[in-house]
């Protein structure tokens, strides 16, 4: 099982998830968003498995800083995929592909389930 986790190096919960998985022996390939960018055909495969409301994370700096007008013209998958690949910051974190439907977030318990057998 090839393991991917996207997210941003400096994001607390994204270090915290890649320290997870390097304790648990977890081979993974991190991709910094911000660094390598986003395909719309690789937010659309998270589409596939998560909602759109879930991606795009509403409690952070990003999405606080952006205009108002902007935050409103938010309404589907089609809109949030357009604000994620203008501005991969708005984007809840780690993303995690390869280990059954892709997740989002971190906890320790959440990856113990994940990965059940493998920690």
């Amino acid at each position: 099982m090839k393991i991917q986790i996207y997210g941003i190096p400096n994001c607390d919960t994204v270090k915290k998830a890649r320290t997870w998985l390097q304790d648990h022996g977890i081979d993974f390939t991190f991709h910094d968003l911000k660094k390598q960018g986003l395909t719309p055909e690789l937010v659309k495969a998270w589409l596939q498995d998560l909602d759109w409301t879930t991606l795009v994370n509403r409690k952070g700096t990003t999405w606080r800083n952006l205009p108002d007008e902007r935050k409103a013209a938010i309404v589907d998958a089609d809109s949030a995929m357009a604000l994620m690949l203008e501005n991969p910051s708005v984007i809840k974190r780690p993303v995690l592909q390869g280990a059954g439907p892709v997740t989002v977030g971190f906890s320790p318990a959440a990856f113990e389930e994940k990965f059940g057998a493998a920690a």
